[in-house]
């Protein structure tokens, strides 16, 4: 069995959340191999993006993060104040220990910025959620990392994305490299997802 831990910060955005629940949940029921996913917070109670009320399964000061093979990090909104802990000292924290075990980090959208911030990112292909002016781009460049500008960028155990639009592919890829390949297009066929063709993957966000 592999275990997924996935990190929310407040301000979290629900569909990127959702993609690693339902994805890897599929994948835990219908798999060849059991992913036991569990959520865990800062805090007992976490507002969403959009307002939604989240209560994760477990507190991260609680869990031995050992026991994990993979770390899911979903983004969120700065207005919804998704940095404030995003970016702080545990959830950075975190981002470490994976690392430095050598184990899977997945992100999506913005949350490749806390990467950044752990000091993860140096001389890694990464890409980030950026707009016309690119200021989170530059954020992420500030960190160290060679800005790629595609969908999803994948450099060893390190998976960065773009934004919600790319959760569900991330985690399809987290399965596969959890488990294999064909597994993870087992459940992609059986959850009705379409593969996106080869120049989705390689198209510039901006």
């Amino acid at each position: 069995m592999k275990k997924v831990l996935m990190l929310l910060a407040n301000g979290v955005e629900p569909l990127e959340m959702a993609a690693f629940t339902d994805i890897l949940g599929w994948a835990d029921l219908l798999g060849d191999e059991k992913i036991e996913l569990v959520m865990a917070g800062l805090r007992p109670e976490i507002i969403s993006t959009f307002g939604i009320t989240i209560r994760p399964n477990r507190m991260l000061v609680d869990l031995d993060l050992d026991e994990f093979d993979a770390l899911a990090l979903p983004g969120g909104f700065e207005p919804s104040g998704f940095y404030e802990e995003a970016l702080s000292e545990p959830y950075l924290a975190a981002i470490k220990h994976f690392i430095n075990a050598q184990k899977i980090v997945a992100s999506v959208c913005v949350s490749s910025l806390s990467l950044g911030r752990a000091g993860v990112l140096k001389e890694k292909k990464a890409t980030i959620y950026h707009q016309v002016g690119g200021r989170r781009k530059q954020q992420l460049v500030d960190t160290g990392a060679v800005f790629i500008d595609q969908p999803i960028v994948r450099d060893g155990n390190i998976i960065t994305s773009t934004g919600p639009g790319t959760a569900s592919e991330v985690a399809f890829l987290l399965i596969e490299m959890l488990t294999n390949q064909i597994n993870a297009g087992t459940i992609r066929r059986i959850m009705r997802f379409s593969t996106p063709d080869e120049k989705w993957f390689q198209t510039a966000q901006v």
